[in-house]
């Protein structure tokens, strides 16, 4: 690939301006085409409605982006994004109980989706190597089954078609890529995909954090339980850059998602604690309700495709998009770039450059894909629609052990630091599998089932709580 001069990234959202950045790295030019008008500021688009829910960006994501872009996650965090580190920053109600605070392991950026895009795309931007066509249409792949050689677009403004070429094109266009559909006009296989939709949907409204709150108080997280084989209610009150409170409550397939305001608080009255509506019930909301109802996994695989064509690549959620509640997303698009960087480094103009890059992507989204999708199965009423061995033969048993785990995890130290490094993408899952691992699961210390959230006292006079939420207050 070192010989080529002209890379395509079509979308402009996270995956592919980080995917730009690493062909500028390695190409003359980089266009990146993009439907929306980017705002030149942390405001919400049209393409990116998720946008207005809670986003996290894990520790393993958050070291690629700083080594693709040395200082970007400083500039964040100098502007008010807020280090989160897991699980001693954040007051997490488990689907087996209370988890014990033990010292940070891994951490997680948060901020609101806007801000983190804005920052990132700015940065990039600036650097001059990588041209922007806004407001501008794909309409399909150009050349032949075996060999893409550019894109054919339409100005959405004035209506002008005209063929743009490249030797890479990368599809980043998120969950509404019509990459199937171009391929099928190039007389191709379709491509195998797996769904698995658990009924995923989502209300968020921003709330002024009470004073000292956005800061000093833990991030707060309400999951459901899926043992009770009933649709799950879930509720989360993550800090954001400008002292406020983002708080989404979500529910699985079954379950009624609040989407008028009045009915924001009695629905997270209705979770298995009442934390998030205590909280919420005595801060001041700044929006209404936003509503999304996007959360089904759903994996493409064009490594299995023979005969794929050259010059081609799939990753974001054009390739394997993931339940936003796991917050993978975002690093499983930056584990994306750098693997296409490390192939980018390695290859020369080996036709079957294109098709080892795009196996090294594909391979970094497996475990994001199979912890969400081996996660939601769990729900009632979820449909799935996939040939993953995982997610069939011998779910049971699997599941048994991944409670085992939970269990586990939530009062011993030793094993919550593997499973946090697995679940921020740090460590691979194939770690829980480990004779280090099992022996930990079996003697390290459990510590005493929590009763109630752990909070300090310092924490609590920062918001006041209401005591049903606090009696018999412990910790680690």
């Amino acid at each position: 690939m070192t010989e080529r001069k002209h890379g395509i990234v079509l979308g402009g959202g996270w995956a592919g301006l980080l995917a730009a950045h690493v062909l500028a790295r390695h190409l003359e030019s980089v266009t990146v085409v993009e439907r929306d008008v980017l705002p030149d500021g942390p405001r919400h688009r049209k393409g990116s409605p998720q946008a207005r829910h809670v986003h996290v960006l894990w520790s393993s994501g958050a070291r690629i982006v700083d080594a693709l872009l040395p200082g970007a996650i400083d500039r964040l965090l100098d502007a008010g994004a807020r280090r989160v580190g897991f699980h001693q920053d954040l007051v997490t109600l488990t689907s087996h109980g209370w988890q014990h605070r033990f010292p940070a392991r891994q951490y997680a950026i948060m901020c609101t989706r806007p801000f983190l895009d804005w920052m990132v795309r700015d940065r990039i931007l600036a650097e001059g190597r990588i041209s922007l066509r806004q407001r501008t249409e794909i309409l399909d792949l150009v050349g032949d089954a075996k060999r893409i050689t550019g894109v054919r677009l339409r100005d959405m403004d004035g209506g002008a078609v005209e063929t743009l070429e490249a030797d890479v094109v990368i599809d980043a266009s998120g969950r509404g890529s019509r990459l199937r559909h171009w391929l099928s006009a190039l007389e191709l296989p379709p491509l195998e995909e797996d769904v698995v939709d658990a009924g995923i949907a989502y209300a968020t409204r921003v709330y002024q954090a009470p004073p000292g709150a956005a800061a000093g108080f833990p991030a707060v997280n309400v999951a459901a339980d899926h043992r009770l084989r009933e649709p799950g209610r879930f509720g989360v009150v993550y800090p954001q850059e400008d002292g406020t409170w983002m708080v989404t409550l979500s529910c699985t397939r079954g379950a009624g998602l609040p989407t008028q305001d009045d009915a924001f608080l009695p629905y997270a009255e209705s979770l298995r604690h009442p934390l998030v509506a205590d909280l919420i019930s005595r801060a001041e909301p700044l929006t209404s309700v936003a509503v999304s109802r996007v959360g089904a996994n759903r994996r493409l695989y064009p490594e299995r495709l023979e005969g794929w064509p050259e010059g081609l690549l799939v990753l974001g959620d054009a390739l394997a998009a993931f339940n936003p509640i796991y917050g993978h997303g975002l690093s499983a698009a930056a584990r994306a770039a750098d693997a296409l960087d490390g192939e980018l480094r390695e290859s020369g103009a080996d036709p079957a450059a294109t098709h080892r890059a795009q196996r090294a992507i594909s391979a970094v989204v497996d475990d994001p894909w199979i912890m969400a999708a081996s996660k939601d199965v769990e729900y009632v009423n979820c449909r799935v629609n996939a040939t993953d061995p995982r997610l069939s033969g011998g779910v049971a048993a699997r599941q048994r052990f991944s409670d085992l785990i939970a269990d586990r995890s939530i009062r011993s130290s030793a094993v919550c630091d593997v499973v946090t490094d697995v679940i921020s993408l740090t460590a691979p899952q194939s770690e829980l599998a480990s004779s280090r691992f099992l022996s930990l699961m079996h003697k390290d210390q459990v510590l005493p089932e929590l009763t109630a959230p752990p909070f300090t006292p310092e924490e609590l006079a920062l918001v006041d709580l209401n005591p049903r939420s606090t009696a018999g207050v412990g910790g680690s």
